[in-house]
């Protein structure tokens, strides 16, 4: 139940949009690294929630929600590009100096699959706080509590994230 009536989630999206566009376009940019492409997503997403605030049954329009629907689209867009550059390469060239970064790349597997099972709540606030960089303050404000209990979600964040990440990223 959103506790909105059907025709308030796309006023609500709309009065939200000024303050979640940077939010979101900061989610994708640090994830794209490409303007043009966080852009297109950050349109997606737009587009995609309001699809979804003029449904029967709206789902509740806040910041976290938006981030929601940023991974989707940030995921549909990874599986798009990656269908469309699969192209079988006779023979890959040798590196000039052998890659050994394989240590980094799999912390940063686990901490994503450690990321990835904490709850919704912990997930916005640990990418809002340490992903996209934004000040406690800031937080608090885009996920609707106050300093304090940011803070204390924070706490509860960071150590739920700590126990799956020991765990190796193991389901």
């Amino acid at each position: 139940m959103s506790g909105e009536s059907d025709g308030d989630a796309p006023q609500t999206l709309l009065a939200l949009y000024d303050s979640a566009l940077p939010v979101v376009y900061g989610y994708f940019v640090r994830r794209c690294g490409d303007r043009g492409t966080a852009e297109d997503l950050t349109s997606e997403t737009f587009l995609a929630a309001m699809d979804a605030a003029r449904r029967t049954a709206p789902p509740v329009i806040s910041v976290p929600w938006l981030i929601g629907v940023a991974r989707h689209k940030l995921a549909d867009h990874y599986r798009r590009r990656h269908d469309r550059f699969t192209v079988s390469v006779p023979e890959t060239p040798e590196p000039a100096e052998p890659f050994d970064d394989w240590d980094a790349e799999l912390d940063r597997l686990v901490a994503e699959a450690a990321l990835a099972r904490l709850t919704e709540q912990h997930r916005v606030v640990l990418t809002l706080r340490y992903l996209d960089d934004r000040p406690v303050p800031e937080c608090a404000e885009l996920i609707g509590r106050t300093v304090h209990a940011t803070e204390a979600l924070l706490v509860r964040a960071r150590r739920a994230f700590r126990t799956e990440y020991q765990d190796g990223g193991a389901s």
